[in-house]
């Protein structure tokens, strides 16, 4: 029904359970899942991740018959100085994510690209040192798992939440094997420029969220914002991107009981554009 590069996000439907979500994508023509790991913003996979709840999640999603092409997690703040035990505990996580990430087959972890703080620990340089160093080192971990490493840059809430600190994070993670993903809605929010991002990160992307937006706020379905979908999938396309797409309808112009008809809705509209 939908186009066979593009899937949906369970952030999508965080008011639901794991298991209905799981059933209420695959109910809409869903084959390919991104898997909401997100304190505070998705409760799909438990915070506290010990042993019994990542065997938990991986049979629930296992036995739903989708496809994980994602797991977004979140492994705390990659520009906060850790101790020995704050290193150890991060260390912890990160293996139990990687764990669900390759019991569910997803193809890559998701992580965030600094802390939901524009503000610097120590200083923008010294942070995105941090983060960049963070994420080549989850980037080594992960492939231990035989999963990849991305991280969503540029994020409006997070460190690197505009054109130029997402640039810089870009350059330090060059060669590392570290992916991008693209979100339209948080370039939008941020003011910056579609085309001036896929300049700046040419061949470098690995995922695309897709999402509306006006400056100052993400959280608006397809079409009530202004995200240019049309030009930047066609700029995607000419670019040689081959990747795939995720719908992360984490919005709050829709109630919840009309989410699954919204989703279907702006399946059909992406669909079509591509």
């Amino acid at each position: 029904m939908f186009h066979s590069r593009l899937g949906c996000s369970s952030i999508s439907f965080r008011h639901q359970d794991l298991g209905n979500a799981l059933r209420t994508m695959k109910g809409l023509g869903f084959e390919e899942i991104d898997l909401g790991a997100l304190p505070g913003v998705c409760d799909h996979v438990p915070y506290v991740l010990d042993a019994a709840a990542v065997a938990a999640v991986s049979t629930d999603v296992n036995a739903s018959g989708l496809r994980v092409r994602s797991v977004n997690g979140d492994i705390g703040d990659l520009n906060k100085v850790l101790d020995g035990g704050g290193r150890a505990a991060r260390e912890r996580h990160l293996a139990a994510l990687l764990t669900l990430a390759s019991n569910v087959g997803a193809k890559a972890l998701v992580l965030p690209c600094g802390a939901l703080d524009h503000t610097p620990v120590r200083s923008p340089d010294e942070d995105l040192d941090l983060i960049a160093a963070q994420l080549i080192g989850a980037g080594q971990r992960a492939a231990e798992f035989g999963v990849e490493l991305w991280t969503e840059s540029l994020h409006f809430l997070r460190f690197c939440w505009n054109l130029e600190r997402a640039g810089l994070l870009a350059d330090r993670l060059a060669g590392s094997g570290v992916g991008i993903v693209m979100d339209f809605s948080h370039i939008v929010a941020a003011g910056g420029d579609l085309q001036s991002y896929l300049d700046r990160h040419q061949g470098r992307i690995s995922h695309v969220h897709l999402r509306d937006a006006v400056p100052g706020n993400i959280n608006l379905s397809i079409g009530n914002g202004a995200a240019d979908f049309a030009g930047g999938l066609k700029r995607l396309a000419a670019d040689g991107y081959t990747g795939h797409f995720s719908l992360e309808l984490e919005t709050r112009d829709v109630p919840n009981d009309e989410r699954p008809a919204a989703a279907a809705k702006a399946a059909s509209f992406i669909t079509d554009l591509l």
